[in-house]
């Protein structure tokens, strides 16, 4: 009897450590594909004589990394790449596909997706000394409201042109999405009647009938085609003030309103990204294991590592019959990982350096 309990033990071993070994292959080619994902990008080429496919690949690979660079750099520092040569793009490529391929009059077409090595991107950008941002989504209640100071009219929706035309053009590398407020009669009338001190009015009545905490109001001030903008981003509570001038600008003109757009946009999109900079010259290594009988809870973490821009990466380096052990290397302090990992719901026991995911 005490035989048979020997070699049932020594099954049950062996099953664990094939489960173990599994497990360990699974999260390191998790591990290899940190990416950057950039998708749905067209391009398209006459097919000539000398066509060659491969030239449409690489328009594809260089049209997805500006796009990757709009979403994650600011407006000044992506003038710092504006030229790479197309053999450096492609060292920092993982994988791509070719999602649909069309030939129609004459012309080839092709959608592709492409990845992105992580690791290697924040390594480009680091020898340029550049910081990249988190490519956080963020919806903003936005309420530009435009103030004629040579009539002393107020205008909310009506004969507010910045605000119908402002949803249009958008961006796939756009990190900002924009909530129009609806046209309400109560809020003219409280934006009405606060008109003498329009500036430092805070719009509380307005936002709270919102369920969107944070917001953008624009006071833009006409004085014939001279233009003050005065913009008040709130973000967790934190209002920031940016004023803007804008000389020889008609904002009853189309292109002029485009160009006033695209302006502000790119604005608000940099404090944005500022806002959620990356210092890629702090890399913190932390320890943490994580029982390994969780199997679910070990790839749902695994899932949230890979998707957290902060970590810079991330394996497996050593498996026992009671845990999982990790290496990450995260570009931030550590107060910043906890408190990162405790918004979705992962907390650690600190007391020791090998932290322990509760």
């Amino acid at each position: 009897m005490l035989g048979i309990k020997i070699i049932y033990s020594k099954n049950l071993y062996k099953i664990f450590i094939l489960l173990s070994l599994t497990l360990f292959f699974f999260s390191t080619a998790k591990f290899q594909s940190i990416a950057f994902d950039i998708e749905n990008i067209e391009i398209s080429r006459p097919f000539e004589l000398n066509f060659d496919k491969n030239k449409v690949i690489d328009d594809g690979f260089d049209k997805a990394f500006s796009e990757l660079m709009s979403s994650i750099l600011n407006s000044t520092d992506q003038k710092k790449i504006n030229q790479i040569e197309i053999n450096q793009i492609k060292g920092m490529i993982d994988s791509f596909s070719i999602k649909e391929e069309k030939f129609i009059d004459e012309v080839y077409s092709m959608n592709i997706d492409v990845s992105f090595n992580k690791k290697a991107i924040y390594r480009f950008l680091e020898k340029k000394n550049i910081f990249p941002s988190a490519a956080f989504k963020k919806k903003f209640l936005f309420i530009p409201v435009i103030i004629d100071e040579n009539t002393n009219e107020l205008f909310i929706f009506y004969k507010n042109d910045i605000l119908s035309q402002w949803n249009e053009n958008k961006k796939n590398s756009d990190l900002i999405e924009y909530i129009l407020p609806t046209e309400d009669l109560e809020d003219i009338n409280l934006i009405k009647n606060n008109f003498e001190n329009i500036e430092k009015y805070d719009f509380n009545e307005v936002f709270s009938k919102y369920s969107i905490e944070d917001y953008i109001i624009v006071l833009i001030f006409k004085n014939n085609n001279e233009l003050r903008i005065l913009s008040r981003i709130n973000v967790n509570n934190q209002i920031i003030l940016k004023n803007k001038s804008f000389s020889n600008l008609d904002i009853e003109k189309n292109d002029d309103i485009k160009n006033l757009i695209e302006d502000l946009k790119v604005i608000y999109e940099d404090y944005w990204k500022n806002f959620n900079l990356i210092n890629t010259s702090i890399k913190l290594p932390i320890n943490i294991k994580v029982q390994s009988l969780e199997s679910e809870k070990i790839s749902d973490f695994e899932k949230k590592l890979r998707e957290t821009d902060l970590v810079y990466d991330f394996f497996v380096y050593k498996i026992d019959k009671n845990f999982v052990y990790y290496k990450l290397t995260f570009n931030g302090t550590a107060t910043v990982f906890l408190k990162v990992m405790s918004s979705h719901n992962y907390n650690f026991d600190t007391q020791n350096k090998l932290w322990i995911l509760k």
